[in-house]
């Protein structure tokens, strides 16, 4: 009984701890239950409409076999994320879901494009989510940006149409655009032009990168202006992109459970992460798809805590990294910056 009090007293004291996150996708982090509701609305075809049932074709198994299997799990919330009402109240519903373990500030991504199958166009798409995010903002006192993802098999046609979209949407809540998609067969170079667009009107650049590929993905991802990295997984494979994000601060945005579903690690125990925090390269802790790996960011502390030995300490000085990383107006970060040391007492 003394071992479950420990624990208890560990999770009460993670739950507490004001938090940022970084790399959370939206259409990977839908209530069931919403999933469940808009498609009854909608008259969108379940294989079941069982909530619990329903679960098992929204969440993977803990022996996920591979990134295929955990691809598969986005059909459902995607069928219902076609319309300006489902898009906002995903988006609304995502700022209580962290509000409740003290998330302070986070980033949430989409890809617009896969969101027009009933006829919204893109500024519409943007504009529902915007709005599900800053009602979510006011009511839940969370502050949140929106990143749009260029995905890679796209021509890189589609994805400067995207760099376009986030760029009139900069004013308004929209801060970054990523590129996100299948790393091993569509190498970033092909989508330079993105990234230069985008850079060109003065957003912020995140990129998925040795995750499903190996460290040279993250070499090209710096290279092309990468200020954080998805992932980042396989920055060992070579000592001089590890020296690369140390000495140009670039922080890994590292998603412990998932990148075990998704076979970028075997097992936690197998994961790099702290291995870069030892040698000075910023990392933060992050969800990816809360509802796909039935997780949250205190399950994700919890976790490399009790498998990889990171101290309660250590995941405040990630959360710090996180707050000073963040894709805000600097003076809002230094603001944000200033209140998470303030209460983690750094």
């Amino acid at each position: 009984m003394e071992g479950v009090k420990i624990v208890e007293n560990l999770r009460d004291q993670l739950m507490a701890l004001p938090k940022v996150e970084l790399h959370l996708h939206l259409d990977g982090s839908v209530n069931p239950e919403t999933i469940l509701e808009l498609a009854q609305k909608e008259g969108i075809d379940l294989p079941t409409e069982n909530l619990d049932e329903l679960r098992r074709y929204l969440e993977v198994p803990e022996d996920c076999k591979s990134l295929g299997e955990y691809l598969q799990k986005f059909e459902f919330p995607l069928a219902v994320m076609q319309t300006k009402e489902g898009l906002k109240r995903i988006a609304y519903e995502l700022c209580e879901r962290v509000a409740k373990e003290n998330v302070r500030y986070f980033e949430v991504r989409f890809a617009p494009q896969l969101h027009t199958r009933k006829g919204l166009t893109l500024n519409e798409v943007v504009e529902a989510v915007l709005d599900g995010l800053n009602e979510g903002k006011r009511e839940f006192n969370v502050k949140a940006g929106l990143i749009l993802c260029a995905m890679r098999h796209q021509p890189v046609e589609i994805n400067l149409e995207i760099a376009d979209l986030a760029a009139r949407f900069k004013e308004k809540g929209v801060v970054a655009v990523d590129l996100a998609g299948d790393e091993a067969n569509f190498p970033v170079e092909d989508h330079a032009e993105v990234f230069e667009r985008a850079k060109a009107s003065g957003l912020h650049i995140t990129i998925h990168a040795g995750e499903a590929a190996g460290a040279q993905s993250v070499a090209k991802a710096i290279e092309l202006g990468a200020e954080r990295i998805g992932h980042g997984v396989r920055s060992f494979e070579d000592p001089e992109v590890l020296a690369k994000l140390k000495e140009k601060k670039i922080l890994l945005e590292v998603c412990p459970k998932s990148n075990r579903h998704t076979k970028a690690v075997r097992n936690i125990s197998e994961h790099p992460v702290k291995e870069y925090f030892d040698k000075g390269i910023r990392v933060s802790i992050n969800t990816d798809n809360r509802t796909v790996s039935n997780t949250s960011l205190t399950d994700e502390y919890q976790l490399v805590m009790e498998e990889l030995g990171f101290t309660v300490d250590e995941i405040k000085k990630m959360i710090l990294y996180a707050a000073e990383t963040v894709f805000l107006p600097e003076s809002e970060r230094d603001q944000l910056v200033q209140e998470i040391k303030a209460e983690l007492d750094l």
